[in-house]
C-alpha cells in the first residue's frame, strides 16, 4: 500500500524538522521579525506623516480660502472707494464748471450793462449836440454851451430810461 507508516522515517523527519526549526529561529527568525518590525514602523511613520501632511494641506487650503475672501473684500472696498472718489471729483468738476459759467454770465451781463450805459451816454451826448445845433438854428444865435447842456441833461433825465 501506498500509505504505510514507517516509524523510523517519522522520527528522523521530526528530528530534522526540529533542527531546521531551531536553526531558522536562531539565525533567520529574529532578523525576519526584526525586518518586519522595522517595515511596520516605517509604514506607521509614513502614515502619520501623510496624515499630518493632509491636515497641513487642509489648514493651508482653509487659510488660502480666507486670504482669497479677504482679497475679494478688499478689492470690493477699494472699488467702492474709487467709485465714491470718482463721484466726488465729478461733482467738484461740475460745481467748478457751473461756477465758472455763472461767473462768465455775470461778467457778460455786467459788460452788456456797461456797454448799454456807454451807448446811452453817447446817445444823450449826440442828442444834446443835435439839440444845441437845432436850437442855434432856430434862435439863430449861439447860446452858452454849458447852459444848453444843463437844459438838455435836465430834459433827458426827465425822459423814461427805456
Amino acid at each position: 500500500m501506498l500509505l504505510e507508516l514507517n516509524p523510523g522515517l517519522l522520527i528522523w523527519t521530526a528530528i530534522t524538522f526540529l533542527i531546521v526549526l531551531a536553526i531558522l529561529s536562531k539565525f533567520a527568525w529574529k532578523p525576519l521579525i526584526s525586518a518586519l518590525t522595522q517595515r511596520e514602523e516605517v509604514i506607521r511613520s509614513s502614515l502619520q506623516r501623510a496624515e499630518e501632511a493632509k491636515r497641513e494641506a487642509e489648514r493651508l487650503l482653509e487659510e488660502r480660502a480666507k486670504q482669497i475672501a479677504n482679497a475679494q473684500n478688499e478689492a470690493a472696498r477699494l472699488l467702492k472707494e474709487a467709485k465714491a472718489e470718482a463721484e466726488k471729483v465729478k461733482n467738484e468738476i461740475l460745481e467748478r464748471a457751473n461756477l465758472s459759467a455763472r461767473r462768465m454770465i455775470d461778467q457778460a451781463k455786467e459788460e452788456i450793462d456797461r456797454k448799454t450805459e456807454q451807448a446811452l451816454a453817447q446817445l444823450r451826448s449826440e442828442i444834446a449836440d443835435l439839440a444845441i445845433k437845432v436850437a442855434e438854428k432856430i434862435l439863430d444865435e449861439s447860446l452858452d454851451e454849458s447852459r444848453h447842456r444843463k437844459l438838455i441833461n435836465k430834459f433827458l433825465n426827465q425822459l423814461p430810461k427805456n
